[in-house]
């Protein structure tokens, strides 16, 4: 185990959960103030510049990765499907969506996951796997009530289903994902930089290139910094660092709970007790998978 520490580990995976539990509250300010395609063409720019930098500081170190064409070809695939088709429905979502709303209907991508295994990776489900689904759906429900004011806004039904889309592809993209043999960062890198390119070229087309305000921008830099670009690494480096992954792993569902805590701090929303319910009932059915190893394998 040279090279392994569960401290250290702890400690990056910590810091990585809390940044991740601001950026709701940070996606709520920056649409604001800006619309979701320039809060994330500024926030995709922002990431691969960070991104970028930790490159080439590595590099002076270790060595510059090589990048071939068909990296480029498959980051040219990947990139159009997250960072750019993901967040620009996420963004939307929470345009829509309270803070605390939205968060947890993103996450339960492993779940969606378990359901895409069937078709796409022909494996069979068990019924631990259909209860902790069930379980999990029934969170989303609660969730999607918002204390039984979920109904007034006729919007809400559009930015429920936005945000459990997201969960969609980001399973789809996790899939695709987990073949990968690049090197993380560098592949994180190049996705960002061509998400990037097509997010430029979009903006130029549609004659909105990026945000217009100070706050919008303040927005898309803490975005891209702490919720796509800096954030990785802290991961990736804690998951290197843990003697045990599954245990730092289950970290991150720490944030859904710190989100609220954010989002009542800053954004002074009323927390549902639905919400509430709601996260426990997701979160516990996601950890039950994942702790019966039922859930899908990619080889």
């Amino acid at each position: 185990m040279t090279g392994k520490s569960t401290g250290k580990a702890t400690i990056f995976a910590i810091m990585a959960v809390l940044f991740w539990s601001t950026s709701p509250t940070a996606f709520k300010l920056g649409l604001q103030s800006t619309g979701s395609y320039q809060l994330l063409t500024a926030a995709s720019i922002t990431s691969a510049v960070i991104l970028g930098s930790i490159l080439l500081i590595r590099g002076r170190k270790s060595g510059y990765p090589s990048i071939g064409w068909k990296d480029l070809v498959y980051s040219a695939i990947l990139g159009l499907l997250n960072p750019a088709a993901y967040y620009l429905i996420l963004f939307q979502a929470y345009s829509i969506l309270p803070a605390q709303v939205a968060q947890p209907l993103n996450m339960v991508w492993p779940i969606v996951l378990v359901i895409l295994s069937i078709p796409m990776l022909r494996q069979k489900i068990s019924w631990i796997s259909i209860g902790t689904m069930l379980l999990s759906f029934t969170g989303v429900v609660l969730v999607s009530l918002q204390g039984g004011t979920g109904g007034e806004d006729p919007r809400n039904r559009l930015g429920v289903f936005l945000a459990l889309s997201t969960s969609l592809i980001w399973a789809v993209y996790w899939i695709f994902n987990a073949r990968d043999r690049a090197e993380p960062v560098t592949r994180l890198f190049l996705n960002f930089t061509f998400a990037s390119v097509y997010l430029l070229a979009g903006s130029i087309l549609t004659g909105e290139l990026f945000p217009a305000t100070g706050p919008g921008w303040y927005a898309s830099v803490y975005v891209g910094i702490f919720e796509m670009g800096i954030t990785f690494v802290l991961w990736l480096k804690a998951m290197q660092l843990a003697r045990a992954t599954d245990r730092i792993s289950n970290l991150v569902f720490l944030a859904p709970f710190l989100n609220l805590f954010f989002v009542k701090t800053v954004l002074d929303e009323r927390i549902f007790l639905t919400t509430v319910f709601g996260i426990i009932l997701i979160v516990s059915g996601i950890i039950i998978q994942n702790l019966t190893g039922r859930h899908a394998k990619i080889t």
